[in-house]
């Protein structure tokens, strides 16, 4: 890998990821490589300035920060190809990114990079896309949006808990049609956030697949659907007098959708590439580790194994 063009981004108002950012930066200048750096957060969005302001290809983005973070970094660096170097300072769950104790001796870390001793994760990523009138309506009204773990249609309002009427179908077939709190469409990154907390499955991010589940749905028999990767999922507002139905992606908001729109959502082309430093690294102690599962408080040996 170069290193002649870089961009660090740390958590906005995170002073411990500021200063992990400027640490970073000025070891990379260094080294002669060009650094962009900034804040990312809900009112901090560099990469658009970063992406339109450089004369050469972006070889690495640093983030210091947590999931949020990660997340925001997938969805505006992805199409461009751009491979992320996450890594948990300030964050919280940490299932994207790298412990911060791969950190600790940077200098072998930036040595590592340019001699390619690494591994590069490639992340299955959805797209969405508002349309208006018939099904057979392919012109859309709105931009594309991105998610690496999830597209949420869900009602919002400042004023009320509201129940959303929603409609879905699967490749122009209607499935089902839910009454609750709203929709989850989601990758198997996402299989681990929000889905599994609305009681869908865990999948291995290593598949392809598009998992559909309901949030707190008024029926017992509404359950989560996981779909091949070709499928497209449309969503129809139903029962929406305060236009309140809005998009989600990854927790941030989208746009709004009303009665006699439809969104559409797919596999996205673009996929998120993570940078892998654990030589130990393993899905599964993760999920372990991260999830808190029956092995960190039931301690029984296993004889057998051996």
């Amino acid at each position: 890998m170069q290193l002649e063009q870089v961009i660090i981004v740390h958590k906005a108002g995170n002073r411990l990821s500021q200063k992990w950012a400027e640490k970073c930066a000025h070891q990379l200048e260094a080294l002669g490589s060009k650094v962009l750096r900034g804040p990312s957060g809900p009112k901090d969005n560099p990469y658009p300035v970063f992406l339109a302001s450089v004369s050469q290809p972006i070889d690495l983005a640093i983030v210091f920060g947590g999931d949020g973070t990660a997340l925001t970094a997938a969805r505006n660096l992805a199409a461009e190809n751009i491979p992320i170097l996450a890594v948990n300072i300030g964050g919280h769950l940490g299932f994207l990114t790298e412990s911060s104790e791969e950190m600790d001796d940077t200098e072998t870390v930036w040595e590592r990079l340019m001699s390619d001793r690494f591994a590069v994760q490639r992340r299955m990523m959805l797209q969405a896309r508002i349309y208006e009138g018939h099904r057979t309506n392919l012109d859309p009204v709105s931009e594309v949006y991105l998610a690496l773990n999830e597209m949420a249609i869900k009602p919002a309002s400042p004023d009320r808990m509201i129940t959303s009427m929603l409609e879905m179908e699967i490749d122009g077939e209607v499935v089902d049609q839910y009454q609750g709190d709203g929709l989850l469409i989601s990758t198997p990154t996402g299989s681990t956030g929000y889905t599994v907390a609305a009681g869908g499955p865990i999948i291995h991010p290593g598949m392809d697949a598009i998992v559909v589940t309901p949030i707190c749905p008024l029926s017992l028999s509404s359950r989560p659907i996981v779909l091949p990767p070709g499928s497209v999922v449309s969503v129809w507002p139903l029962a929406d007098p305060d236009l309140t139905t809005k998009l989600w992606t990854d927790g941030i908001l989208g746009t709004a959708i009303w009665p006699g729109q439809r969104v559409d959502v797919r596999s996205a082309e673009a996929m998120a590439q993570f940078i892998i430093l654990r030589q130990d690294h393993s899905y599964y102690g993760t999920l372990r580790n991260k999830l808190n599962w029956a092995g960190t408080r039931v301690n029984y040996v296993n004889n057998h194994r051996n």
